[in-house]
């Protein structure tokens, strides 16, 4: 993203009518709808780093519409999930700036502190809340996606056995597999995991896999897409171990994880996050308020 840094936030009414900050990247977040305001109060209460710099590093793999994926630029970040970014950072007062990772290294660079969040449709378990918290803004579970016409007779996970299954890599999909495998009465599974959810497609497209396990939503997404929905059709209509999206925040930084919380309930509230979720037909997954490391629960 190219665009000039506001100096030092300004306090009051200016404040609460400028746009937040920008800060240096190669993509841009697209521009989501007006949100009701600014708090002083939750803005004084973001890490020191945060408000310097006046911005929030956001890792996710942009290859996962509607969550996030590239516009037809090929640079701005679109889905809902900059959207609701873009609403937090409006209440925040500080810019969510969004870096292309690879879903598998999200959470190493959360880590490594290149990035203070990742927000890329992460599923919240409680393996994962020992690497991280979670702010909780959403729910889905998992669909199995074929090839238009559904050539195996695909329905149902235990289908699967014997047929070469394509995965993003690091996804709660691949414990999935992984459990359903150990219930093959004949052959197994042949999983195949890839660092992209657009690789892990083009296997199914192709034929050289059988099936591609993808959360509801872009699963779903592809089968109505003009531009995707002659090559592929969800197998059911089931949605398998759903579970919370979570804001990934490291666990040494309770402020930042305390912000996003109380910005993300004020959202809630206000009726804006149902906006977000509208606007991108995914308001079936919306959750009811903002909860921390509910994936334990979920």
């Amino acid at each position: 993203m190219t665009c000039t840094r506001l100096p030092r936030l300004l306090l009051g009414i200016a404040l609460a009518l400028a746009l937040p900050a920008c800060g240096q990247s190669s993509t841009k977040v697209a521009d989501a709808a007006p949100v009701a305001g600014f708090d002083q109060a939750l803005h004084d209460r973001l890490p020191e780093d945060v408000k310097e710099r006046g911005e929030v590093l956001v890792a996710t793999d942009a290859t996962y519409p509607p969550a996030s994926s590239f516009a037809s630029d090929g640079r701005t970040i679109e889905g809902f999930e900059p959207d609701l970014a873009k609403q937090l950072g409006r209440v925040l007062g500080v810019d969510f700036t969004f870096v292309r990772t690879d879903f598998v290294d999200s959470l190493p660079s959360l880590e490594a502190r290149r990035v203070d969040v990742v927000m890329s449709a992460m599923t919240d378990t409680v393996e994962r809340q020992a690497q991280a918290d979670f702010v909780d803004y959403f729910s889905a579970g998992t669909s199995i996606l074929v090839q238009r016409g559904n050539p195996s007779g695909i329905t149902d996970l235990r289908d699967l056995c014997g047929t070469t299954v394509a995965v993003l890599n690091g996804t709660i999909q691949v414990d999935l597999l992984e459990r359903t495998q150990q219930t093959c009465d004949t052959a197994p599974i042949v999983i195949r995991s890839f660092p992209d959810n657009a690789s892990a497609l083009l296997e199914l497209r192709t034929g050289r896999a059988t099936a591609v396990l993808n959360d509801y939503p872009p699963a779903a997404r592809l089968t109505t897409d003009a531009r995707t929905s002659a090559d592929y059709q969800l197998a059911s209509t089931a949605q398998y171990e759903p579970g919370f999206y979570g804001v990934a925040v490291r666990k040494d930084n309770p402020l930042l994880r305390d912000a996003l919380q109380e910005a993300l309930g004020r959202l809630i509230r206000s009726g804006e996050y149902a906006e977000v979720l509208e606007r991108w037909d995914v308001s079936s997954g919306a959750v009811s308020s903002a909860t921390v490391n509910g994936g334990a629960s979920a």
